[in-house]
């Protein structure tokens, strides 16, 4: 991999100017006169959008890509595919949609993206989809969570994102910049992505592509696939911008039986110990026209190295005849055993369905993958891909499956019947719906107030009004009340993995523990403001639990889950809601300073020895915290010598710690403080790490008036 691919520049702007230094001399060739300047790009571009309801965060554009390139945007890194959120553990460079088929002109090949060494976005070489200058052509977010900001009755999932893009174009739209080496299908793409929150649908997202021929060449001989450049890396520990040796550890494999087809990447001995998960494209099914016999729903497999290698396998197709070809096969067994199973390098993956007899004119087709993610099972060391590793991988492909087939239980493409009744159709709509899932309680709505050394719980009580979609019953059971604990944060996972059940609650009904929910209900219900789309709204927190023996300036994550009583007569069992749904991060410390409050301001821990137990692994990542602040302030760092080292403006309302580099790589960005607090990272203004000594502070109160002082000691 060249040291270009990891010099991407986020704007559009500055992707045209190295664009269009690739292309001087392929305009040459193809005899196009440049343009004297870039003209202004009028077609909408959206890579800014990436899923964040469940557990894996994919970003989605809409002009036929996937993932983000590793580019680097501030304040925070945009996600290219991390799982689980939180942990840094990226597993995708960049991945498009493929269409090949056969033409009146010949074979043509359209790509979303091929073996770049940069995301250049939609109109630059091998990024052949485009969109157009609507902006009702952006990415929209839609949501089936009635209290969510985007919700719409029209939503599949808890977070769809919907995207429509074509090939037609020859040239960028608006602009005389020619799209090199691209000769059109003539297809227009209506792309939906589905996540869901639920802990047994979380680890994966799914592309549901609809492709129609919107020119009057009938298409033939269809495949239709993903390609990615699947790489397994924790970017905590190894950052994806240090070149080729990033992407070189990667091991890949694939399955293809009645079950399941995918192919699967993960991290040979990259970062062992870091990165133990799995991603995988999985081909879940289509539909082709009515009448097509050609089409048997059969998958096919490749990969090949990003800059080559001695063997034909081995070499990207280097035109659209070789592209379609590898469209149209698997890569052969005897060279997958003996050259690619449970061995590194940096290859790329493809995963192909065809081929569909024709799409003629105004016809559609649909084809639907999903990108999966999972931990690896068992204790094996991390080169070893064994069937005991891949068991949650095929746990969450099997539940992805079980998402894209919906009511079709048997997965024969109809509604069936025992006589006039349907056996089938859960929402009696007479029709086979797929994406339908069984269905946990809502998630309560939550609140979490840290204080001195303790943080205490709010919940309304939302969840016992939820009805199962499956059983048609309400059948709550209870609450489950999970935690993170000390230095969940800065381990290898992430602050989301882990969560520990600290308490359970339940209804007197004979299942499970029965203990009531008279303990934690509150006497009477607190109304909290909640802001909506709408307005101001109001939430009744009925409910409330305390957990003490807290230590201040360390995070945690809190989450309260509901579950359901399961169903017998349907064989599902308690289904639990996502401890993602609300789960809420805080540091519990000292609340903000009120106006006749004697207590002293100060600096913890005092003395600050170097690589305190919360310390990141780098100079910048460390911190030390002032407490007992005033709710607005600036406070002023000094030598003896009355040298200013560093000042910064305290506001605990909007506090959350990412103003310096801790809490940016260690957080989810939205850390709550108690009002009173302010992490230090250690640095002065000048960008400089400080020298062992004696320091004084100042702290003025921008709302009473007064200064106060302090000191405190750094060891290093």
């Amino acid at each position: 991999m060249i040291m270009s691919r990891i010099r991407y520049v986020s704007q559009k702007c500055h992707q045209r100017i190295r664009w269009l230094l690739i292309f001087l001399p392929v305009a040459f060739i193809l005899g196009q006169n440049l343009p004297e300047r870039i003209l202004t790009k009028p077609n909408v571009d959206d890579d800014t959008k990436y899923t964040t309801t469940g557990n894996i965060g994919i970003t989605i554009t809409n002009f036929g890509t996937f993932g983000d390139g590793f580019r680097q945007q501030f304040p925070v890194d945009q996600p290219s595919c991390i799982y689980p959120k939180g942990s840094g553990i990226e597993h995708l460079f960049v991945g498009g949609l493929w269409v090949g088929a056969q033409t009146s002109t010949g074979i043509h090949v359209t790509t979303g993206a091929f073996n770049t060494p940069r995301l250049s976005g939609s109109g630059s070489i091998n990024f052949e989809f485009t969109n157009t200058d609507k902006a009702t052509d952006r990415v929209i977010e839609r949501s089936s969570i009635p209290e969510d900001k985007y919700y719409s009755s029209k939503a599949i999932s808890h977070q769809d994102f919907v995207a429509d893009f074509n090939d037609t174009n020859v040239f960028v739209p608006g602009t005389s910049v020619p799209i090199p080496y691209h000769t059109p299908l003539g297809i227009g793409v209506h792309l939906e992505t589905y996540a869901w929150n639920y802990p047994f649908a979380d680890a994966f997202v799914i592309f549901n592509y609809t492709i129609k021929n919107v020119k009057k060449d009938t298409l033939r001989d269809v495949y239709v696939g993903l390609w990615a450049d699947l790489v397994v890396r924790n970017t905590n520990i190894t950052p994806p911008r240090v070149g080729s040796p990033f992407y070189l550890h990667s091991a890949v494999g694939y399955k293809d039986n009645q079950d399941m087809k995918m192919v699967y990447c993960y991290d040979y001995d990259g970062d062992p110990g870091y990165t133990d998960s799995y991603v995988a494209m999985a081909f879940l099914g289509a539909d082709a026209l009515s009448g097509d016999d050609n089409y048997k729903g059969e998958a096919f497999h490749n990969w090949w190295l990003f800059s080559g290698g001695d063997a034909e396998e081995d070499r990207a197709p280097s035109d659209e005849a070789s592209r379609y070809e590898r469209m149209r096969r698997s890569i052969s067994e005897a060279y997958y055993q003996t050259a690619l199973f449970q061995k590194p390098g940096n290859r790329m993956s493809l995963i192909t369905t065809g081929p569909f007899a024709m799409i003629p004119p105004d016809s559609v087709i649909n084809v639907v993958f999903a990108i999966v993610c999972a931990k690896k099972a068992g204790t094996n060391p991390s080169k070893i891909d064994d069937e005991i590793a891949k068991t949650n991988l095929y746990e969450n492909v099997k539940w992805a499956y079980r998402a894209y087939h919906g009511e079709d239980c048997n997965r024969n493409g109809k509604l069936d019947y025992v006589g006039t009744d349907s056996t089938e159709d859960v929402n009696g709509n007479g029709k086979l719906d797929r994406y339908i899932l069984p269905t946990p309680p809502a998630a309560p709505y939550l609140k979490v107030v840290p204080e001195n050394s303790r943080v205490t719980l709010y919940w309304d009580n939302r969840s016992e009004r939820s009805i199962d979609l499956i059983s048609k019953k309400r059948d709550f059971e209870g609450y489950r009340i999970y935690r993170s604990f000390l230095g969940d944060d800065i381990s290898s996972s992430g602050i989301t993995t882990n969560l520990g059940l600290l308490a359970e609650f339940d209804i007197v009904d004979g299942l499970f523990y029965d203990t009531g929910l008279d303990s934690i209900r509150l006497t009477e219900p607190i109304k909290e403001p909640v802001i909506t789309e709408e307005g101001v709204d109001t939430v009744l927190l009925k409910y409330r639990y305390v957990i003490d023996n807290l230590h201040n300036g360390w995070q945690y994550a809190f989450s309260v889950t509901a579950f359901d009583s399961g169903d017998a007569q349907l064989k599902l069992n308690s289904l639990e809601c996502s401890k993602l749904q609300n789960l809420t991060v805080v540091s519990p410390g000292t609340p903000a300073r009120s106006r006749d409050d004697k207590k002293e301001i100060g600096v913890y821990p005092n003395p600050y020895r170097a690589n305190a137990l919360w310390d990141g692994g780098f100079e910048r990542e460390r911190k030390l915290y002032f407490y007992n602040l005033p709710l607005n302030c600036e406070v002023r760092i000094y030598t003896l010598a009355g040298d200013l080292v560093d000042k910064f403006e305290h506001h605990g309302n909007q506090y959350n710690g990412t103003d310096i580099k801790w809490y940016q790589t260690h957080s989810l960005g939205n850390t709550i403080f108690p009002g009173g607090e302010h992490a230090w990272n250690i640095i002065s203004s000048n960008d400089q790490a400080i020298a062992s000594g004696l320091y004084i502070f100042t702290v003025k109160d921008f709302d009473m008036g007064k200064i106060y002082e302090g000191k405190f000691l750094v060891i290093k």
